[in-house]
């Protein structure tokens, strides 16, 4: 039985019981807090996954104590978490300091509303799918901004107006790279654009799974992107005065975009739940999971760039390649509207070569000491 089936039914059998908007508000209370079990799951998983994962990168063992193989180390960090003693600055803005750390996590459970784990698995099919995604993206900049301004400390300031700054360059990239994927499946749903994959469209938009790609590692905060963090500089960013439950709401809130942004990629470019043997739902999990692994294998293998960098790669090659490839697009539908296969491995020249020369012509320039 589908997920749609049993919330309807849930919904008719309260029907029976109470008023419709109880029954309506009910429901809906079921639907998110089966959202946010998965979500904490699947965060649990990912910090395991890394956690292990970058021990073998870097030849150590990673956590191997707390249950078999490490498997309860992060119900253990939790717990460590809770029991930190919760401090706020006596001079910082109080309720805007504990506000930020919600506002920043809720982003996160609203997306997941319209990310369908398969054909009926989804709470909310709308039929603006993408700009309702597209949209919650923006809050996140406003969390951080709350968050490093209510410190009332310089470093978190500096930390915020860094961030505020990566994120709104990405930002742009990011939506520009989806426009290509929305013009080949002709929907804005989520549900339309799966369905719409005859092949995953990484083989017809390789140029936009790369651009999207890119932009949302810069998101998540991931390296070579995680300048937020970068400690020698600014401490700890604009999450520097946090501390107990507080900072795990951002710790949550960060791997809670690591998550939604390997969904995101799954069901764009990757084919969704589509796949052959295994239910659709498995098929989702093993993408979501691989998309997450070659994050965090970037991640251990690439250093970080320096801010100025960060800045203009994002406007100097991020922005110029995701307005080529939208014309490209449009040009190869206006030419050819049912998208032959063939042009597969033309997409990937035009790829290949348009990232050859966009290296050519933009350089990251190196400091003085450098130099």
């Amino acid at each position: 039985m589908q997920l749609v089936t049993l919330v309807a039914s849930f919904y008719n059998w309260l029907l029976s019981y109470m008023p419709q908007w109880a029954a309506y508000l009910i429901a809906g209370l079921v639907g998110m807090l089966v959202l946010i079990v998965f979500v904490l799951i699947m965060v649990m998983a990912f910090i395991y996954i890394e956690r292990r994962g970058l021990g073998r990168f870097q030849i150590r063992i990673g956590p191997n104590r707390t249950g078999p193989f490490g498997l309860l180390q992060p119900v253990a960090d939790a717990i460590k978490v809770l029991l930190k003693e919760d401090i706020t600055p006596a001079q910082g803005d109080k309720i805007v300091f504990l506000l930020a750390p919600m506002v920043n996590f809720l982003p996160v459970l609203l997306m997941f509303a319209v990310i369908p784990l398969q054909r009926d698995a989804i709470l909310v099919d709308l039929n603006i799918g993408i700009l309702y995604i597209m949209s919650l993206g923006g809050i996140g900049i406003m969390a951080i901004f709350m968050a490093g301004w209510s410190s009332n400390n310089k470093y978190s300031l500096i930390g915020a107006m860094r961030g505020v700054s990566q994120l709104i360059s990405y930002e742009v990239p990011a939506v520009l790279s989806v426009v290509g994927v929305v013009l080949l499946a002709g929907s804005l749903s989520m549900v339309g654009i799966v369905e719409a994959q005859r092949v995953p469209f990484i083989l017809l938009q390789p140029l936009g799974f790369f651009l999207f790609f890119t932009a949302a590692t810069a998101e998540m905060n991931r390296s070579p992107f995680d300048l937020l963090e970068a400690d020698s500089e600014i401490v700890a960013g604009y999450h520097t005065e946090y501390s107990g439950m507080k900072f795990a709401m951002f710790f949550l809130a960060e791997y809670g975009h690591a998550v939604i942004f390997s969904a995101l990629i799954t069901t764009l470019f990757l084919g969704g739940w589509k796949g052959p043997l295994l239910p659709p739902f498995i098929w989702f999990l093993i993408k979501l999971v691989v998309v997450f692994w070659v994050v965090f294998w970037i991640r251990s293998t690439l250093p970080r760039l320096r801010v100025d960098q960060l800045s203009a790669f994002a406007w100097k090659a991020l922005l110029p390649l995701a307005l080529l490839n939208i014309v490209i697009t449009g040009v190869e539908l206006a030419l050819w509207p049912t998208f032959p296969l063939w042009l597969i491995p033309v997409n990937f020249a035009i790829c290949a070569l348009l990232i050859v020369l966009w290296s050519r012509l933009f350089k990251l320039e190196r400091s003085p000491v450098e130099a």
